[in-house]
């Protein structure tokens, strides 16, 4: 079979992986851990899409009825956002899952030679982890983190860097993602998006921010 694209880009979180509720396990623990009440998973769901720094401000911010600005200038914060990195560590793999097809599709996408790169807003460690844990670093020929890069999504950084360094030009590559952000970011590096409509999307239906084609599972990449 000849792919219809030599280069896909896929989200993490909300796309490839549900992982979700072990984020919020590890938000929970560490906001327990600093006599902060428990948020719900529903808040933990729309607020994930920054990266998990960015979710544990807002859940902090939240918590103590202030903004997000105020938080992360606290003098109080690098001591919580150091307990949660380990909270989050200790919980990555425990209560994720991949999404229908996913393994099956990645690695027929592989077997045609297509090149096929992670681009998340989550930081490098918790990137790692979790596709460790999942047993997927191997199908992907690189992972691109929110601090890989000096920007992270939207901007189109990580798309123009891999349609450079594979040689691909921009109407062979495919962005897979689950949330206004991945569009914008596909949108931004001029090549084509496709969504999911069961990941993370701040609580907004992913029809209302304009992708070429919302898709039921990652399977029909192959189809």
């Amino acid at each position: 079979m000849t792919p219809r694209f030599d280069l896909v880009l896929f989200d993490l979180d909300g796309t490839l992986i549900e992982t979700a509720p072990e984020i919020a396990d590890a938000v929970n623990d560490t906001l327990v851990a600093f006599d902060r009440p428990r948020v719900s998973q529903q808040q933990v769901d729309d607020w994930i899409g920054h990266g998990t720094r960015e979710l544990l401000i807002q859940a902090l911010a939240w918590c103590d009825g202030t903004t997000s600005d105020a938080v992360r200038h606290s003098a109080a914060f690098p001591r919580i956002e150091a307990a949660f990195g380990v909270h989050y560590l200790a919980r990555c793999g425990t209560r994720s899952h991949l999404y229908p097809q996913v393994r099956e599709t990645l690695t027929a996408l592989r077997s045609q030679g297509v090149k096929l790169v992670v681009v998340t807003n989550k930081e490098g460690r918790y990137t790692r982890t979790v596709l460790d844990a999942h047993r997927l670093t191997p199908l992907f020929d690189r992972v691109v983190s929110g601090d890989t890069l000096p920007v992270k999504k939207p901007d189109p950084a990580a798309i123009h860097a891999c349609l450079k360094d594979y040689g691909v030009p921009a109407a062979r590559a495919l962005f897979v993602g689950d949330s206004s952000i991945d569009v914008a970011t596909a949108r931004n590096g001029g090549i084509a998006v496709w969504a999911l409509p069961y990941g993370y999307n701040m609580g907004s239906p992913i029809e209302a921010c304009g992708p070429d084609r919302v898709i039921a599972d990652v399977s029909a990449l192959t189809a």
